[in-house]
């Protein structure tokens, strides 16, 4: 059995100290405290040294058994404070009621580089929230959740991030008979829009404030200095970060899945990785979970559904406010911080170092496009970033410029409206000031990533996994790291995926 990122064991280690528990400061109506439920015989699928570097977990330590079992919830480790917290939520748009960690343990807090981070075991036994669920994560789910917060992360998107995976032979049923994994994850808080929406419903409006309270003290104090109500501030916070989090989302091509508000963080991370995508083919209606039937959370509706989810937000702090129009007013500026954050990322993602009218109409004709003759999305803009450089410079011959351009070209089918489009961009390109075509490649190159986490990919490494050969995960690992970096040997991990990636069904058991 291969293991991915091996570490050198050492005989002795020394046990990570320093736990903290803002979180179980808040009182016993917020969470219940248990134990993790062990798993025989784990083993080591995936780490992460940079960030358990990060941690200030040394590297001989997380080589330990004693790492080992604590990731897996088999052993606690001294200053641990297990606990599963409760909230409630909209799922599919429909009240859920109450819902809570279902799966997922809270051990404590360990200082970090970037201050206190969460540290929450995913798929370690049942909880009193876990409803009809069994409080386990299988192989395949803990593998695409500890690969794409890491790549996301890489990406410059706000996420919580994977530390480590364990697995074990225990058997676990989901749509078949898998094996059993727990994902060790890591976020400045894992408060959601559900925790404000459990204490709103419920009527318990002390607990509300107290939760507000404390998301305003320890993560925007800022909203104290504002004029106005400090909770309409609050939310006015939240979906700014919540803009700008989805229109990077938009602008890699990514689809959530499941924006459900349970799933929504109060801080703009991305959470809860399930049935997620990375687009290939671009397809603006493109419905990445098989259990989105009527297709809710599409790629093009996740804008309007974040929009949804912070109005349910709004909704819950309704009994902190003076009157319910301090709420809209604070939801107000989402309609113009999205599009504008928006058209920046794309912007970027053209070589456009500056704002000038028409832009978004560049923007609109070419993802018009791209959706009519299925783009692949990813390799489109890479090869654009690559072609800058001798397509647009200023005298440039037809010649060269028609070179530079045509694998790019050879993305279409409509060829002679990609002619027209590329026209048009090229001016743009050329009328900004002191423009230098190099310059503006090692922007677009520096944007548009060279390999993202396709389906197909993240498919090979768990099949593998389940075989013991963790190699094509950590290969693949490594490529995600740095997905702007084009890696000798590792052209395959970027290229179209194969036929049968179109098959590749992902519901919200993945």
């Amino acid at each position: 059995m291969t293991l991915p990122h091996a570490l050198p064991p050492a005989p002795a280690t020394e046990t990570p100290t320093g736990w903290t528990h803002r979180f179980a400061g808040l009182g016993r109506e917020f969470y219940t405290e248990l134990r993790p439920t062990p798993l025989p015989a784990p083993y080591w699928v995936g780490r992460n040294p940079a960030l358990a570097r990060e941690l200030g977990l040394r590297d001989d330590w997380m080589a330990s058994d004693e790492a080992l079992q604590a990731f897996t919830g088999n052993q606690l480790l001294p200053g641990m404070r297990p606990l599963a917290s409760v909230y409630s939520g909209h799922q599919f748009g429909q009240w859920a009621g109450q819902l809570g960690d279902g799966r997922a343990i809270l051990l404590g807090e360990l200082a970090g580089t970037d201050g206190p981070q969460e540290i929450q075991l995913k798929g370690a036994g049942l909880t009193p929230y876990s409803r009809m669920g069994d409080g386990r994560a299988v192989l395949r789910s803990s593998i695409r959740e500890f690969l794409c917060s890491e790549a996301m992360h890489a990406l410059g998107i706000p996420t919580s991030r994977a530390l480590c995976v364990t697995g074990s032979d225990q058997p676990v049923r989901r749509e078949e008979i898998e094996t059993a994994a727990v994902v060790t994850r890591v976020a400045p808080s894992f408060i959601r829009f559900g925790h404000f929406e459990h204490f709103s419903h419920s009527g318990q409006h002390a607990q509300l404030r107290t939760l507000a309270d404390f998301v305003i003290d320890q993560f925007y104090p800022d909203c104290r200095a504002l004029p106005g109500n400090v909770y309409a501030n609050l939310l006015e916070a939240v979906s700014a970060r919540t803009a700008e989090m989805v229109a990077q989302w938009q602008a890699v091509g990514f689809c959530h899945g499941v924006m459900n508000t349970d799933n929504m963080s109060i801080l703009g991370l991305t959470i809860d990785y399930g049935p997620f995508q990375f687009l290939d083919a671009y397809n603006p209606r493109h419905i990445c979970n098989h259990s989105d039937s009527a297709g809710r959370y599409r790629y093009m509706r996740q804008p309007g559904i974040a929009h949804w989810n912070l109005y349910c937000l709004g909704q819950a702090l309704l009994p902190l406010m003076e009157d319910p129009q301090q709420a809209l007013d604070a939801l107000e500026p989402y309609k113009a911080l999205f599009p504008a954050a928006l058209q920046r990322r794309m912007g970027a993602k053209l070589g456009l170092g500056t704002v000038m009218a028409g832009d978004e109409a560049l923007t609109e004709q070419l993802m018009a496009l791209m959706a009519q003759d299925a783009v692949d999305f990813t390799l489109f803009w890479r090869r654009l970033s690559h072609a800058v450089a001798g397509f647009a410079e200023p005298g440039a011959g037809a010649a060269a410029a028609s070179a530079a351009i045509e694998p790019v070209r050879d993305l279409f089918l409509q060829r002679e409206a990609f002619d027209a489009w590329a026209l048009q961009w090229r001016g743009r390109l050329q009328s900004q000031p002191g423009f230098d075509a190099r310059l503006t490649q090692v922007l677009m190159l520096s944007t548009n990533p060279h390999v993202v986490l396709r389906n197909h990919l993240g498919e090979i490494a768990i099949q593998r996994a389940r075989e013991g050969d963790f190699s094509a995960l950590q290969r693949l690992q490594t490529a995600l790291e740095t997905p702007f970096t084009e890696l000798p040997g590792h052209d395959d991990l970027a290229d179209f995926p194969p036929d049968w990636a179109a098959h590749i069904e992902i519901s919200c058991s993945s």
